[in-house]
């Protein structure tokens, strides 16, 4: 672990080798990195094996915002948290999430797992299928039966257009 007086730093290398180096104060907002100080791993390099480097750059900056001695109000957060979600595509926001869950770190788990709901509201089985690559292992018969017994949750569902443009940026 890389440090100065004031502001130790921890370098943390992704599963394709990238090296990134961050306050040790914004680190350790990730729970499986602050259990890995505490076990002392914070002497070297810190491998992070489940998340590439483009994913690990996004949870850094992240860290960075929310951590780092950087007391910043809930408003402000909510803020920051809208102007990066924004940014990403949905294929990234899965990876984000799954990052976030390797690295317990709750609150932006539970900040994007609402994005990508939010994404999904009133969209289409066909639409979400496509995009999460979920195979339809129902019957036509079991599908019309589940449709018939709940209309309801199809009364405000998005038609369909055309495949390409099922999975798109938001």
């Amino acid at each position: 672990m890389a440090s100065t007086s004031s502001n130790p730093l921890v370098t943390l290398r992704s599963s394709d080798g990238q090296e990134f180096i961050i306050p040790k104060s914004a680190a350790v907002l990730s729970g499986t990195i602050k259990n890995m100080l505490e076990e002392g791993f914070g002497d070297s390099v810190i491998p992070i094996l489940n998340v590439d480097g483009k994913t690990l750059a996004k949870i850094i900056a992240y860290l960075n915002e929310h951590g780092s001695g950087n007391h910043m109000s809930d408003e402000k957060k909510k803020d920051f948290d809208g102007e990066f979600l924004s940014q990403q595509e949905i294929t990234d926001l899965f990876e984000i999430v799954m990052a976030a869950n390797f690295l317990n770190i709750k609150e932006l788990m539970d900040t994007v797992c609402q994005k990508i709901a939010d994404i999904m509201k009133n969209k289409s089985v066909k639409w979400v299928r496509k995009t999460f690559n979920i195979v339809n292992d129902f019957t036509p018969e079991e599908e019309q039966q589940i449709r018939d017994e709940h209309a309801w949750a199809w009364e405000d569902v998005e038609p369909d257009e055309d495949d390409d443009d099922i999975i798109q940026d938001n």
